[in-house]
């Protein structure tokens, strides 16, 4: 009976403490439990937008970095093409318009291989000033490097005329009428091949003392003219009088017959 008894003691003070033994047991697994995180969700509003996003996102150091989806166009202007006359002498080189304005040069073959054909423009007589009688030779500069320039003259038994790089035009000696002039760009590859454009014969203008001449030619022609119509005119008139008064006189007699009788 006294063992019953310590049983049924000992039974109740087990029970009594199994609710604080629960409860530390809860307590361990919960403190030991890995703890549910959330995502946590961002809105971003706009792009672009000028908000400072420091204030929605304390916890982190930097906000996050918005990238804007609109693309600005670079609008570039359209090149233009270099104000250079290749048959203008003493200019700027194209080369240095282009590397200060921008502006596009026409395509221009190397140093290194032997230059276009230049393109002459007119052989002009001098009729003034020191150098009358002579000639001037004008060209245009080719798409090439040139170094200096040379004046052939055919038929001429001295050196070619050599004129610098910059210089589109060039004086020569009086030549004949249909004299051939050659003009040739040179660089340090050699010279140009003579070519239709390169070349031109001489043709002199009509002197003043001729076109004179043809004047007074033409105005003793004109004058001669003038008095022979002057001359038909005026035998013309007489014969029209003439036959007037013929007719005149043979109405002024009515007595007067063609057989002479009264």
């Amino acid at each position: 009976m006294t063992s019953l008894c310590w049983n049924l003691a000992a039974l109740l003070l087990f029970l009594s403490a199994s609710p604080l033994l629960n409860s530390h047991h809860f307590t361990y697994a919960a403190s030991t439990s890995p703890s549910v995180t959330h995502p946590q969700i961002k809105f971003i509003t706009g792009l672009g937008s000028d908000k400072n996003y420091e204030d929605d996102y304390p916890d982190e150091e930097h906000p996050p970095e918005v990238l804007s989806s609109v693309r600005t166009p670079i609008l570039q202007a359209t090149p233009q093409l270099c104000q250079y006359d290749s048959c203008s002498e003493n200019q700027e080189p194209c080369a240095d318009l282009s590397r200060k304005t921008g502006c596009l040069c026409p395509g221009i073959s190397g140093a290194d291989v032997p230059p276009h054909a230049p393109r002459i423009q007119a052989l002009l007589p001098i009729s003034e000033g020191d150098d009358r009688g002579k000639i001037e030779v004008q060209w245009c500069a080719p798409s090439s490097v040139v170094s200096r320039y040379r004046v052939v003259i055919q038929g001429s038994e001295g050196d070619a005329l050599e004129f610098g790089d910059v210089l589109r035009r060039g004086l020569v000696g009086s030549l004949e009428a249909g004299t051939k002039v050659c003009v040739e760009a040179v660089n340090k590859a050699g010279h140009n091949i003579p070519s239709d454009f390169s070349c031109m014969r001489y043709d002199p203008p009509a002197s003043s003392d001729h076109e004179l001449l043809i004047g007074v030619i033409g105005g003793g022609v004109a004058f001669l003219l003038l008095l022979i119509i002057a001359a038909v005119i005026l035998w013309k008139y007489k014969m029209r009088q003439k036959a007037k008064r013929d007719s005149t006189d043979g109405l002024g007699n009515p007595s007067y017959n063609t057989e002479g009788t009264l």
